[in-house]
């Protein structure tokens, strides 16, 4: 997977890039099919302490794209909050998807079972 990382007012440490790397790879590693994520981190200090630091992620996949954003005190804890969201929707993707297979052949069985009666 790609991974663009684009700042505002905030300077990027390898520590700041090693932690997005880490946690955009276990999003890699929940669905292979995405192509790539697009990091925004943001610093605004006009806002109140608790949400100066903002992180967004857009997810880019097969079908609409996976989007979250949150804003917290720390950095680091925003990256963190974030990809919780979206871990949550792929998993959220991906169980609908294996419902709909799931719908999908008990349909198909029970046409089976019908035809035969």
């Amino acid at each position: 997977m790609k991974l663009v990382l684009s700042t505002h007012n905030v300077t990027l440490t390898k520590a700041i890039e090693d932690h997005v790397r880490d946690r955009i790879e276990k999003l890699d590693h929940l669905d292979r099919f995405a192509i790539d994520a697009r990091v925004t981190l943001e610093h605004d200090h006009r806002r109140l302490p608790e949400r100066q630091f903002s992180c967004s992620i857009r997810l880019q996949m097969p079908g609409p794209d996976l989007f979250a954003a949150d804003s917290e005190r720390d950095l680091y804890a925003a990256i963190d909050l974030v990809t919780k969201k979206i871990e949550q929707q792929i998993r959220k993707r991906h169980s609908k998807f294996k419902a709909r297979h799931h719908t999908e052949a008990a349909r198909g069985k029970l046409k089976r079972q019908e035809t035969q009666a």
